[in-house]
């Protein structure tokens, strides 16, 4: 499976449907206008196809840190529900790590929500380790 970065808007529209499993509360378009002012600080989207069709996307950006020094944090990783359990997750975590290496950078970070065990499962047979908890305050 080939990974692929999204540049232009017809890519954008194609990954849609698929990051709007993960990030309901998006329209389409208010999806696309979100990645594209995000695009501005860095923030990228991979995606993989089968057949022209997008089936597993995940944004990106890349950081650096005093705790983690150089790193890649992976916002938004899903893949297309019927296209589930099919290799495709596995083959983008995988382009992920040549990508780092190739790059010069130390380590990949990426958030799961607490209810999501299946993700959690998928993580640690990839090698992720669960390094502690995050914490936000919403209320501003």
């Amino acid at each position: 499976m080939h990974v692929k970065i999204a540049n232009s808007d017809e890519e954008l529209h194609k990954i849609a449907p698929v990051l709007l499993q993960l990030r309901p509360a998006f329209s389409e378009e208010s999806l696309i206008s979100r990645i594209k002012s995000q695009a501005d600080i860095g923030y990228r989207i991979a995606y993989i196809e089968i057949d022209g069709k997008a089936v597993c996307v995940a944004g990106f950006v890349s950081f650096e840190k005093l705790a983690w020094g150089k790193g890649i944090y992976i916002d938004d990783l899903v893949t297309d529900e019927n296209h589930r359990s099919s290799g495709a997750g596995k083959a983008m975590l995988d382009w992920f790590k040549r990508y780092a290496r190739e790059n010069g950078f130390a380590e990949i970070h990426l958030d799961s929500g607490a209810h999501r065990k299946d993700a959690h499962r998928f993580y640690a047979r990839e090698q992720f380790d669960n390094t502690g908890f995050h914490f936000a305050f919403t209320k501003i």
